[in-house]
């Protein structure tokens, strides 16, 4: 498969990463709107919900979930950075450490929930 000119540039990761999240977000959304409703509606189904949440494979996808939004969080900052200040080369960095700064928010979410 040959590699198209523009993925060679390091920010296509960071706008592979933003579209990625904010999808993984938006088919969250609807989950969690029927949680919510769990919890006006029947007890005893939310209480058997929130046992099945501490399975050790619902905290990875938590991990993963906190990942996304933080993501999406630095990549929207990213953006409006783009959009009102000059290029500048140092802005690869900053995608680098929004990225890092995604890890590190998740990663200790995904520490406390363990």
């Amino acid at each position: 498969m040959k590699v198209t000119p523009h993925r060679k540039h390091p920010l296509w990761l960071a706008f592979f990463l933003h579209r990625v999240s904010g999808l993984a977000l938006a088919l969250f959304l609807p989950i969690h709107f029927w949680v919510l409703s769990l919890a006006l509606n029947s007890a005893a189904e939310l209480d058997g919900f929130i046992q099945w949440t501490n399975m050790p494979a619902v905290k990875i996808v938590e991990f993963g979930l906190v990942f996304f939004l933080a993501v999406h969080m630095f990549g929207g900052l990213r953006l409006i950075a783009l959009e009102w200040l000059p290029w500048s080369n140092g802005q690869k960095t900053l995608a680098a450490a929004a990225l890092a700064a995604s890890f590190l928010i998740s990663g200790t979410f995904f520490l406390n929930a363990v």
